[in-house]
């Protein structure tokens, strides 16, 4: 085999794992926001999630993808192990429409897609076009890919060398394990079998042991997810040996049926696939998996007890009120650009509980002058901080990522909510600060002024309760708005009306400057509260109001 052939080879493969790659990403960037809620949503059911995962894995052209999304969902909770083995299994499907795409030889119509792609990517103005038209060029990189490799595939049939080292290949356990290596270097299913397609349309492989590399191919898929879920908690782990577990008890299953019926299974093989190798191996690749998940779908539930038999154990629970330390977020948890921002939206989450508990903290110090609530407050203050310092920094990291266009859009919103957040924090040691100073002068608050004060303070909890349940999701997003919108405006008329009898009060001397300064800077720092409060509700919906007005204005344009 000389140099040109081999370069051939490597040049067709580096277009094969670009086109696949492109494809695959720019797919996620058009619709990623869409898919993912259709994987939240749509999973209720084993059945179900099995379905989604066929579809979802079929889009994106990438089981692997697929299932480190899923072991990424389930360590933020966005989904249990037992909607994920469905959706895993469904992969497993999904992940052959590759190689079966690469059977029917559509090499020859790669330049029909691949040059209006690039004129559009190159001149268009809208993103979404732009996204769109990547997809297409990425299929055409990948089938111009497999034609270099296919034309490099045929010099290789005159080596001698190779084909003695091709024909050795005869052991199933080394074919599995080939299998298993080469699709563990590549991280990906799809491009082994495709290659092994190509392979085996050149006589440059056997049929027979074909059959033994594409299980092994199946178990190799597994390192992606089992990375991602290495990284992440314990059901993480889990969610990625699912994964492994249905492939190695799949893999064995099919390994016994072919030892026992192989040329049965050839002969099945050639007779559906009009004896062309090509499709052979494609069909071969497609009728393993929906075996496999015939079989074993009905048994998920037990192999999802087998990952907790294999990692035992609950994670350490990290409350919300944990000092300086992420959550949902960091080093410690695993990172995907699917759910990186909606980690960090329940990060601000977390935050925003945090701020409200010390605004009442706060507010408690103010009454009962406790001291070691107002050293209290100082402390969770430094850990709000250290919270909106690291998510904002966590942020502008994510904004520089490819993400889904609805993600991208999302991630001003989130700088701004966490700087209500803050804003929130900093009231709350405003307040610990007066608790302070009446201390320290003998301030005291008249009857009627402490109970102005808590009542708006009970307005202003109930704001901040509703206002991240909108932010979180937690309820239908249009009533809790409404709610919001409601109140606020009922705690501005109250903040008048308190600041009147206020003055009429200091009319009559019933409290003296001193109080009646401090009673004024609360009772308006309770106002902005819910101002703040405010903001983050209506934060998501200020961003996509936002992106809608960009949008009309470039049509108008």
């Amino acid at each position: 085999m000389n140099a040109t052939v081999m370069l051939s080879m490597m040049g067709g493969l580096g277009l094969f794992l670009y086109g696949m790659k492109l494809m695959g990403e720019s797919i996620e960037n058009a619709a990623g926001a869409k898919l993912r809620s259709i994987l939240e949503t749509l999973t209720t059911n084993k059945v179900m999630g099995m379905i989604v995962g066929i579809f979802f894995t079929a889009a994106i052209q990438s089981s692997s993808a697929c299932t480190v999304m899923v072991v990424s969902f389930v360590n933020s909770g966005l989904m249990d192990l037992y909607q994920a083995a469905g959706v895993i299994f469904g992969a497993n499907i999904g992940t052959t429409v590759t190689s079966q795409l690469v059977s029917f030889d559509l090499s020859r119509y790669a330049p029909l897609f691949l040059l209006p792609s690039a004129l559009i990517v190159m001149f268009a103005k809208r993103s979404m076009v732009r996204k769109v038209a990547s997809i297409f060029a990425g299929f055409g990189i990948l089938f111009l890919g497999l034609s270099s490799m296919s034309e490099a595939m045929g010099g290789m049939a005159g080596s001698a060398e190779l084909m003695g080292l091709f024909s050795s290949l005869r052991s199933p356990f080394m074919g599995i394990l080939v299998g298993t290596v080469v699709t563990g270097i590549i991280q990906s299913s799809s491009v082994t079998v495709s290659i092994l397609l190509l392979m085996c349309k050149e006589n440059l492989l056997n049929i027979d042991i074909c059959l033994y590399i594409i299980l092994g191919c199946n178990i190799g898929a597994c390192v992606p997810a089992l990375l991602t879920g290495l990284a992440g908690k314990k059901n993480a782990l889990r969610a990625a040996l699912i994964h492994l577990f249905f492939n190695i008890i799949g893999t064995i299953i099919m390994a016994v049926i072919l030892l026992i019926a192989e040329p049965y299974v050839i002969d099945l093989l050639s007779y559906i696939s009009a004896a062309d190798k090509g499709r052979m191996i494609a069909n071969a690749h497609s009728i393993f998996k929906i075996f496999q998940v015939c079989v074993l779908l009905p048994f998920s539930g037990l192999i999802v007890k087998l990952t907790f038999l294999t990692v035992p154990g609950k994670d350490t629970d990290v409350g919300y009120r944990e000092q300086f330390q992420l959550v949902y977020i960091g080093e410690k948890v695993v990172f995907s650009p699917a759910t990186a921002v909606i980690d960090a939206a329940r990060e601000l989450e977390r935050m925003g509980i945090l701020a409200s508990e010390n605004i009442n903290r706060a507010m408690n110090a103010l009454i009962t002058l406790d001291e070691e609530d107002i050293k209290e407050v100082y402390e969770v203050e430094k850990n709000i901080n250290y919270l909106n310092h690291s998510i904002v920094n966590y942020l502008v990291k994510v904004g520089q990522m490819n993400l889904p266009v609805d993600d991208r859009r999302q991630i001003g919103a989130l700088f701004h909510v966490a700087n209500d957040i803050e804003r929130i924090g900093d009231h709350a040691e405003n307040v610990a600060d007066a608790a302070k100073q009446r201390i320290e002068n003998g301030t005291e608050f008249s009857r009627d002024a402490r109970d102005e004060m808590g009542r708006l303070l009970e307005m202003v909890n109930t704001i901040i309760r509703l206002a991240l349940d909108s932010f979180s999701g937690n309820g239908d997003s249009e009533v809790l708005l409404k709610q919001v919108e409601e109140l606020e405006n009922k705690i501005d008329i109250e903040e008048r009306s308190i600041q009147d009898r206020h003055i009429e009060r200091l009319a009559k001397n019933e409290c003296t400057p001193e109080a009646g300064m401090l009673f004024s800077d609360i009772v308006s720092g309770l106002e902005r509260v819910a101002d703040h409060a405010t903001n983050i509700a209506f934060a998501i919906r200020d961003s996509e109001m936002e992106d809608m007005s960009l949008k009309q204005v470039a049509v108008r344009t």
